[in-house]
């Protein structure tokens, strides 16, 4: 077999065809082909030129036009289907000739007057993605004209395409409005973020499979947090090795949150640096640096990637309810609602509690089904029985009827499982309750409240050592949460089990200088301060409880306590005995 000249060359490949075009044919075949030659001599054929595009091949209605430069190939389209679209505004829908379009950039294959290859390939099945009128790009097209032309691009995702081996990154054009990447989108009425492309800062190979690695691993984590809206690790591929400004991103995937970060290798360690952005204001919210050893790459992106997310997830609630504040109270959304009642409700009073169930209802009433709402309104009723602000069994049947309202809803969200199983802690069935908490944590091992309670039920099944392991994890996660004091708490009960009463006394004063409304923490103080012999700081203790909650006494601490021991249960009320509350 004789050997045939073949020519290569990479290249910018625009390939277009009419949509419809055999039923234009069959419609009037002679006003169809006539339409099709004037546009062909005035307009297509002229742009192609003043493009330095070269027409590769012509058939039937089917172009290949070739370009040395990718912005000429764009360019050439947009003023195309420009001109077409202006010349079809008078024309009946059915008559019209509009243009699909494809362009990609790769090699161009000459063989006895043949034109083939990948390139060409690509580019065809980029125009048969295309609407009438529309322009589908490739990725490689698409960072070549990035900011350089007047028109928008929808990042459509990786695509299978027809007979190509690989994956193919879609871009379609839009006309509406001048831009880089559509029109900026609406934020999420909940925390919105994109984990970005990691910055590689040293040159060994494997510093960029870690990275991506490491950023899928984050994004996936997070994407766990059924309250956070999270950006596909592949619309953010598109920024990597790029500068561009926050703002930019923001308005571009429609997020409020960007977590950014590098990667460098030296002497066998690697540094992992990452920054939480709040983009639209362009503040810092919080930075951290993480170095280790580099052995085992798939345990070290596990290790930081648990610990980044725990750290990112108390940030975002700290910082949208920060945002919260600044809103009016009429202007806020049904997740807006829901952050600022658990604001509230941190504070643990019961003014504090009656403006936060206002928050729910409204939440409630703006979206019925949103189960977050109705998850927080079953922990909220419950926790009013702990603190004796409403009458137990109706406040418990509310809080069962909410909780199990929401399981309904959404059996996927951590919260409501946590909901349901403090209902069930209230009732005095810690198994269930653990059970619960088990299930929410299956669903976010990051959640640091599932955590805390974790432990409480725990501590109620005399499972001190590993109600301890769950304090630590909480701790660990959320080391500045919302709920501050209640770790402390839990300790402090976890002592007065243990009949350390000298400690317990120590974790409760902890808990309420850091949570100075929290009632819980100021029984446990007047009772370990009592039965460790601190009688003058119990009787103090009794007198702020006593301001917090009037209608405390011996009889309301006798039915209210949770504790299945009857030792346990005498020793508390002795404690309150000797503080000298009757």
């Amino acid at each position: 077999m004789p050997i045939t000249d073949v020519e290569r060359r990479l290249t910018a490949i625009l390939a277009a065809d009419v949509a419809g075009y055999s039923r234009l044919v069959g419609a009037d075949d002679e006003g169809t082909l006539a339409q099709w030659k004037a546009h062909w001599d005035s307009l297509i054929e002229p742009k192609a030129k003043e493009h330095r595009g070269r027409i590769v091949r012509v058939l039937g209605d089917s172009i290949l036009i070739e370009f040395g430069s990718v912005i000429d190939a764009v360019r050439c389209a947009i003023e195309v289907q420009r001109g077409m679209a202006e010349r079809n505004k008078d024309v009946p829908l059915d008559r019209r000739l509009e243009f699909r379009m494809g362009i990609n950039f790769g090699e161009l294959i000459v063989e006895s007057g043949d034109f083939w290859g990948d390139g060409v390939n690509i580019a065809a099945r980029l125009e048969a993605l295309a609407e009438p009128g529309g322009i589908c790009v490739s990725g490689r097209v698409y960072e070549d004209v990035y900011g350089k032309v007047d028109v928008s691009f929808e990042d459509t995702g990786e695509r299978r395409l027809k007979n190509i081996a690989r994956t193919v990154h879609v871009y379609r054009m839009r006309f509406d409005t001048p831009g880089h990447l559509s029109i900026p989108l609406t934020l999420p009425d909940k925390p919105s973020i994109a984990v970005l492309p990691f910055q590689i800062l040293s040159t060994e190979p494997e510093q960029d499979h870690f990275a991506d690695g490491m950023v899928e691993e984050i994004t996936t984590a997070l994407s766990r947090i059924r309250q956070f809206f999270v950006i596909a690790r592949n619309s953010t591929l598109n920024y990597k090795g790029r500068t561009v400004d926050a703002k930019q991103i923001s308005s571009e995937l429609g997020v409020r949150y960007l977590l950014q970060g590098s990667v460098r290798k030296a002497s066998g360690r690697v540094r992992v640096t990452v920054q939480l952005v709040d983009a639209v204001t362009a503040h810092h919210l919080w930075a951290q640096r993480y170095e280790r050893e580099f052995a085992d790459i798939f345990a070290l992106q596990d290790e930081i990637t648990e610990k980044i997310v725990a750290a990112i997830e108390p940030q975002l609630y700290g910082a949208e309810f920060n945002r919260t504040k600044r809103k009016l109270p009429e202007s806020l959304d049904a997740w807006e609602c829901v952050m600022r009642a658990l604001s509230y409700v941190n504070n643990r009073s019961a003014h504090d509690y009656a403006v936060a169930k206002d928050l729910l209802k409204r939440a409630i009433a703006i979206d019925p089904t949103y189960a977050q709402a109705h998850a927080v309104a079953a922990y909220l009723a419950a926790l009013e029985v702990l603190y004796g602000w409403a009458p137990e069994e109706r406040a418990l049947t509310s809080a069962w009827d909410a909780a199990q309202q929401a399981l309904l809803l959404d059996p996927d969200d951590p919260w409501v499982h946590l909901a349901l199983g403090y209902v069930h802690q209230q009732c005095r069935r810690s198994e269930e309750a653990v059970q619960e908490y088990e299930n929410a944590l299956s669903l976010n091992p990051n959640f640091a409240l599932a955590h805390t309670y974790m432990a409480a039920a725990l501590i109620f099944l005399g499972r001190i050592d590993e109600a301890f392991a769950h304090i630590n994890t909480s701790e660990r996660l959320s080391p500045r949460g919302l709920f501050h004091g209640v770790n402390n708490l839990m300790r402090a009960v976890a002592h007065f089990f243990a009949g350390q009463h000298r400690d317990a006394a120590d974790f409760a004063r902890k808990s309420v200088l850091e949570s100075p409304g929290i009632v819980t923490g100021y029984r446990h103080l007047v009772v370990n301060c009592a039965l460790a012999g601190e009688l003058d700081e119990a009787r103090a203790a009794l007198s702020i409880l006593r301001r917090l909650q009037p209608e405390i006494s011996l009889a309301w601490v006798s039915k209210w306590l949770p504790y299945r021991s009857p030792n346990d249960r005498e020793k508390f009320i002795e404690g309150f005995r000797l503080a000298g509350l009757d």
